[in-house]
């Protein structure tokens, strides 16, 4: 009989419509039998995979050859990578966890005229800084690490001399140099942005700001994750941050218990809005923010409370603005926009764009855009997907806008880009963890051209022996101690050392003397506690202890006797009375019980 056509006559027959949800039922060989089917079709799709890239690796390799002559690496060999399709193919379970990678490291390395630096991880390079000489390069990524690269010091092996995480587990937004580079702004993805020196020690830690204060104003620091900061381009101890608590802070250097001054960016309703960039005009006046609406606001530095210009469409609104970058003759700002847009802006004339470049993908909140030195071209960098084509470092003519030259960097996306007016060579940060310096061998200067003319430094080889000796201490005969052939000799020198020859003394039995004490402890203290309750009571007869000595008192008498020899010579003594008696027959009750 079937259960589901009782269980519905049941219900018919009580009055309701049925017993609920039922539960569902698995076919347990059903499920492993597609799972096995599944793993078999993905091995074998694998295997064909591999036997068609070693297949072209083979028919190619004469044509690798010639392309790799073209655009050879400067630096170690890059690590075999696994693309995340293969890691699909080759697991067979539950899928891998979003944002996982296998590695955790990020490296980069110079590169001569169009060739590149590799980087030995996947994580985005999101942070460039370049002290004003050039000499050194400071790179940070999502891996949360901050390295150190020397022009002077380093070799076409390009390492860092240093490492280090300041931030701990948080990843890096933006790293500067001071404009006398000494120190180092360090943004990263928590409330409080750092200062480092040259050497990565901690120089100030600005202090965090409490939550639970709704005017930004009244509280001391940031309350979220910080996304932007820059130093002030005149005064060497003041920088400015942004950050997601919807404000624009500036700080001293030398003062890290409370910000000096808060901008408080306002949507057209007088909303909070979030700034996602900002940065100082090139004389030091003027802060403007990129916000989340879409909007540029400018402020005069010394006057923090409304905008002095103000754009209210200049990006597509809930898109991140990037980056904003004044020109050298300060009339012009480029903003670099999450709705794919290049945009230019003429100070005095803020209402409208005065250049638009469209097309430029941009998938990252950091994608910079930077003025050459002579103020003539304005560069940003595009974004692609995964596998999905390269990414392009485009330039663009500041006065007709046209692009004039554009360069595929790698297959990912161009992060970062950095223009040094002195070096007049760009540093770029990719998506895939490459950080290259693109240089003309004749008008660049120093920078990325003092090391590729460096050899390799030769790898010292450890020698190693071809057979192993074990030796053993004092095995050698000018170590080894003469070995005596008689003992006699040895007796007789051992009986003159008074040492040697001492005879060790016995144990103390009983009370201690002559300065040691018994064996039942090494102080006086014990022995004390000892000898306090000691039973020295005498059981003898008193009166025969007495007597023992009335003989030598009679005959030889030295303390009594000789005192009374001219008063007294005989001895008299006191009778007894009948008071005496009676005292001595006390009472049963007044005896002393014992």
């Amino acid at each position: 009989m079937d259960p589901n056509k009782v269980d519905e006559d049941i219900s018919s027959v009580m009055g309701f419509s049925g017993f609920g949800k039922k539960a569902r039922t698995f076919d347990l060989d059903a499920i492993f039998e597609q799972t096995r089917r599944t793993a078999i079709e993905r091995s074998q799709r694998v295997l064909g995979r591999k036997e068609q890239s070693d297949s072209s690796s083979d028919s190619g390799s004469g044509s690798d050859s010639d392309s790799d002559s073209d655009s050879a690496l400067i630096g170690p060999p890059v690590p075999c990578q696994r693309t995340a399709e293969e890691d699909d193919d080759e697991l067979v379970g539950p899928p891998l966890p979003p944002g996982y990678t296998g590695s955790a490291a990020h490296s980069d390395d110079d590169d001569d005229d169009d060739q590149e630096a590799q980087d030995d991880d996947d994580d985005d390079v999101s942070a460039l800084g370049l002290d004003p000489s050039g000499a050194r390069l400071v790179t940070g990524g999502y891996d949360y690490d901050v390295r150190f690269w020397d022009f002077a010091g380093m070799d076409q092996a390009l390492q860092a001399f240093r490492s280090l995480q300041p931030c701990e587990c948080h990843q890096i937004k933006s790293l500067q140099y001071s404009i006398t580079g000494d120190v180092i702004l360090v943004v990263s993805g928590n409330s409080q942005a750092k200062v480092l020196d040259r050497d990565g020690f901690n120089v100030m830690e600005c202090v965090k700001g409490d939550q639970y204060i709704v005017d930004m104003a009244n509280t001391k620091g940031h309350t979220a994750m910080l996304n932007c900061g820059f130093w002030h381009p005149k005064i060497k101890e003041e920088f400015m941050t942004c950050s997601n608590d919807g404000t624009v802070r500036t700080w001293d250097l030398n003062s890290e218990k409370k910000h000096k001054s808060v901008f408080k960016p306002r949507s057209f309703q007088g909303k909070k809005v979030i700034p996602t960039c900002c940065t100082y005009s090139r004389d030091g006046k003027l802060i403007a923010a990129g916000c989340q609406d879409g909007t540029i606001q400018i402020w005069d530095r010394n006057l923090s409370v409304h905008t002095k210009f103000h754009c209210r469409q200049a990006h597509t609104p809930g898109s991140d603005t990037s980056c904003l970058s004044f020109s050298y003759d300060g009339m012009t700002l480029a903003s670099r926009g999450g709705d794919d847009t290049l945009k230019t802006w003429d100070i005095r004339n803020f209402r409208k764009p005065v250049n638009v470049a469209t097309g430029l993908t941009n998938y990252f909140s950091m994608t910079d855009c930077c003025f050459s030195p002579d103020d003539k071209l304005l560069v940003t960098g595009t974004s692609v997907k995964k596998e999905e084509g390269n990414g392009k470092l485009v330039f663009f003519d500041r006065a007709s806008f046209q692009r004039v030259y554009e360069i595929e960097v790698t297959n990912a996306s161009v992060v970062r880009c950095l223009w040094h007016p002195k070096l007049n060579q760009i540093m770029v940060g990719t998506g895939n963890g490459l950080a290259k310096v693109y240089y003309d061998p004749v008008k660049s200067h120093r920078g990325a051209k003092l090391c590729v003319v460096k050899s390799k430094r030769k790898e010292k080889q450890a020698e190693t022996l071809t057979q192993d000796y074990i030796i053993t201490p004092h095995a050698l005969p000018m170590f080894r101690e003469a070995r005596q052939r008689s003992t006699r000799k040895q007796l007789e020198k051992d009986r003159l050392d008074p040492k040697k020859s001492h005879k060790p003394e016995p144990p103390v039995s009983g009370p201690g003397r002559g300065g040691r004490v018994a064996a039942h402890g090494g102080t006086l203290s014990s022995f004390i506690v000892k000898n306090i309750a000691l039973d020295k009571t005498d059981d003898s007869n008193p009166r025969e202890a007495i007597l023992r000595h009335a003989k030598d008192a009679s005959e030889n008498p030295y303390w009594v006797a000789p005192a009374y020899k001219q008063t007294q010579p005989e001895p008299v003594f006191a009778e007894e009375s009948e008071e005496d008696e009676e005292a001595d027959k006390e009472p049963e009750w007044k005896k002393r019980k014992i």
